[in-house]
């Protein structure tokens, strides 16, 4: 080490006092610089220790939820003064801050105490007037017991939180980042100098190790190729489970592929004739000049195609294999721009966002455009286009960039009302990667913690990453950013990521793949019960996927569930698997709901839901609005009587009642009761009959005629299966 590089860490020691907030390394500084600072460390002491309190609301608010890594959960006293909440840390510790997440009642003046016994307590805080929210207090002192003492209630009800957070000195050293960092063995990073032939040969091998593997579809192999800026010779690139393609650029066209980026049935184990199983794959911010003129994208659920501009045509279903053209089944395009036409053929769903196509042509069940110029007229149900002008809001995903030497991730700014591309010249911001914690499967869930507590950003790398805690993400503008389907398993029941109610987290490109011990939810975004405007800066899930077994027996409760006002739910797919590697079955991989929205104003855009055992999608807040739904109901349940009492089933898509504003376009869901085919559902979609909740272009299918729909939205829309037809849908075109 220099001497300069030492007087920098040793004046980063003496700044970074434990309590102060550190702050990421600046762009200026050097690539790959360790910020050294006398930090408090990232494990919380408290959770999952013994907590006591002066009073509880009710049994299901107990002063262990103040402590059980869960934000989803919470302590609530009796409403009245004063009130404490007590944690027995096991052993004496010295400590440094605490954080407390504070429900809507929160306290207006408390204190930290520390205690060696337990009953004999000294200050480690000042008297501090409490702000509700996410509040980190800076404490001095030691002991095996600490406690918050509230001397004084915000609100009339008693105080409230979901986690009470206790932190010591974590030493002298912070986690590392730097300008270019290595992204780990599953990245590969071609430029312009390297071989059309070696590019190819690395691409081929990767595709060729899943080519119809047993075991692929639910493996650990994660595959990324990302192109710095320039023109590359003839690649044709087959992309298979968990592989990732994308430019460096800072726009599409700055890297451009002669030759495919290519998706197609015939190479998946025992499905080879479809493409309705071509899961977890995507294309990112590149230009493709296809081979023979058209590019082949036949995908189905969790398969973007982002800030992509194919300079000719595009068809999104399969060629024909052994006979005959078989089914892709769903698919998301965005900021993305196709010079020629785009055909559809047998693919049966489609949602394009804020686009531009040369033609669109094609249609099976449900094909939705927002914001796309060159889309179809607006005709439902033959052919089935839904067609809105614009998109209400949306901000389009982070993504890396290399620059200058320097890699850098960009945060697109939002966008209201929107139409096209947002691309060139695409407003927002920069952040170095030096800002960034770069994530490694080998990272425990109490690193990813202390990253955050450093302030930096998260970037996690492909691979397999186990968490015994959940990863909290407090600060607004955070970026929790995922390359290459890194899969986040909560190990131990855990939810596995929660977000705060702040401003403008940008979460994308992740896949939670529920563990074997039951979580609560698997992501959580927000609080429940407050309600603050986020209008201007929403936080947004994009890309973001939730897996409920297939790979292990996984089974969570809910999958994602969305507190904060305005959030953007811009493509997810939620799936309770009906098959997998693993066995799969209705007592086996247990999961409720996919998605729960409290929060008001909420958009989701692009939202495919599958499988769930009762209402898949249950809307609670007001004001909210949804542009495209795929759902499919579970295939296996055993019988109408175990599903549900005293009704035929869960809707897929139910608005709870008291809501008075809601409006869904391009709502599509299906029944396969392959299990027990006589089992029926009353109704797909389940609404509060009033004139502020609105639904457009709706459609039920029953797939081979196994089992069926009463009605499309509540008692209106024709059943199916229809009579004397085979998987014929039914459609309604407005409700009420």
């Amino acid at each position: 080490m220099t001497s300069k590089m030492s007087m920098l860490l040793l004046s980063a020691l003496v700044l970074g006092a434990c309590g102060q907030s550190p702050s990421p390394q600046s762009a200026g500084a050097p690539a790959g610089l360790l910020q050294a600072q006398a930090t408090c460390g990232g494990t919380n002491l408290a959770q999952g220790k013994a907590a006591t309190a002066s009073s509880t609301e009710n049994g299901g608010t107990p002063a262990s939820a103040a402590v059980d890594g869960d934000a989803g959960t919470r302590w609530s006293s009796a409403f009245a003064d004063p009130q404490w909440l007590r944690v027995d840390l096991g052993s004496t510790q010295s400590l440094c801050q605490v954080t407390i997440q504070w429900e809507a009642a929160y306290a207006k003046t408390f204190r930290i105490e520390v205690s060696g016994d337990g009953t004999n307590w000294s200050a480690a805080s000042a008297d501090t007037a409490g702000t509700g929210g996410t509040q980190t207090v800076a404490v001095s002192g030691s002991g095996r017991y600490v406690r918050l003492y509230s001397t004084a209630r915000a609100t009339s009800y008693g105080v409230s939180m979901y986690e009470f957070k206790v932190n010591g000195p974590g030493g002298t050293a912070t986690l590392p980042t730097s300008d270019t960092p290595d992204f780990g063995p599953n990245v590969t990073v071609f430029d312009p100098s390297v071989p059309a032939s070696t590019i190819q040969s690395k691409i081929d091998a990767a595709f060729n190790a899943q080519l119809r593997s047993q075991t692929a579809q639910f493996g650990d192999q994660r595959y990324t190729f990302l192109f710095k800026p320039g023109s590359y010779g003839r690649v044709f690139a087959n992309i298979g489970f968990y592989t990732a393609v994308a430019g460096l650029g800072k726009n599409p066209d700055d890297v451009t592929i002669s030759g495919a980026i290519n998706v197609d049935s015939g190479w998946n184990y025992g499905d080879e004739s479809n493409a309705t199983q071509n899961f977890w794959r995507s294309a990112e911010n590149l230009a493709v000049i296809p081979e023979g003129g058209t590019n082949r994208w036949a995908v189905s659920q969790a398969a973007p195609m982002r800030r992509v501009h194919i300079r000719g045509n595009l068809t999104l279903g399969p060629s024909n294999q052994d006979g005959g053209q078989g089914y892709s089944s769903g698919g998301y395009l965005s900021d993305s721009k196709v010079d020629g036409a785009v055909t559809s053929g047998s693919q049966q769903q489609w949602y394009t966002r804020d686009s531009a196509l040369g033609s669109w042509s094609g249609s099976v069940w449900n094909m939705v455009f927002s914001g796309v110029q060159g889309a179809p007229a607006q005709n439902f149900p033959n052919p089935s286009h839904t067609v809105l002008g614009t998109t209400p809001a949306s901000r389009e995903k982070p993504y890396l960039y290399f620059e200058n030497g320097i890699y850098s991730v960009f945060v697109p700014s939002l966008r209201t009302n929107a139409a096209g591309v947002t691309w060139p010249n695409t407003p927002g911001t920069s952040i170095p990667m030096s800002q960034f914690y770069v994530a490694k499967p080998s990272d425990s869930a109490a690193t990813l913690n202390q990253a955050l507590a450093q302030g930096l950003n998260l970037f996690f790398t492909p691979g397999v990453y186990h968490l015994n805690q959940t990863v909290n993400i407090t600060r607004a503008n955070t970026v929790v950013l995922g390359l290459g389907y890194p899969t986040l398993v909560p190990d131990g029941g855990v939810n596995a990521m929660s977000v705060a109610d702040v401003d403008g987290v940008k979460v994308a490109g992740l896949l939670f793949d529920a563990g074997t011990t039951n979580s609560p939810a698997l992501l959580t975004v927000g609080q429940s019960g407050v309600h603050t405007s986020h209008a201007t800066n929403p936080i947004s899930v994009q890309d973001v996927f939730f897996r409920i077994g297939g790979a292990v027996a996984g089974k969570s409760t809910t999958s994602l569930i969305v507190h904060s006002d305005n959030t953007i739910v811009d493509h997810i797919w939620a799936w309770r698997a009906d098959h997998g590697i693993n066995p799969t079955g209705w007592t086996i991989n247990t999961a409720d709901t996919g998605l729960i929205v409290n929060g008001n104003n909420v958009l989701a855009t692009g939202l495919f839901v599958e499988h769930y055992q009762k209402y898949e999608v249950l809307w609670n807040g007001q004001g909210g609005k949804t542009i495209f739904f795929q759902n499919e109901k579970p295939y296996d349940v055993p019988d109408q009587a175990t599903w549900r009492s005293g009704a035929q089933g869960y809707a897929a898509y139910k608005v709870a009642p008291g809501v008075t504003t809601h409006e869904g376009w391009g709502l599509g869901s299906y029944s396969y009761f392959n299990v027990n085919p006589s089992v029926r559902v009353d109704r797909a979609f389940e609404v509060p009959d009033t004139s502020g909740v609105k639904m457009h272009d709706l459609v039920t299918v029953s797939l081979n005629n196994k089992g069926g729909f009463d009605h499309i939205v509540n008692n209106a829309g024709a059943a199916v299966p229809q009579p004397n037809t085979n998987t014929a849908p039914s459609y309604l075109v407005n409700y009420p």
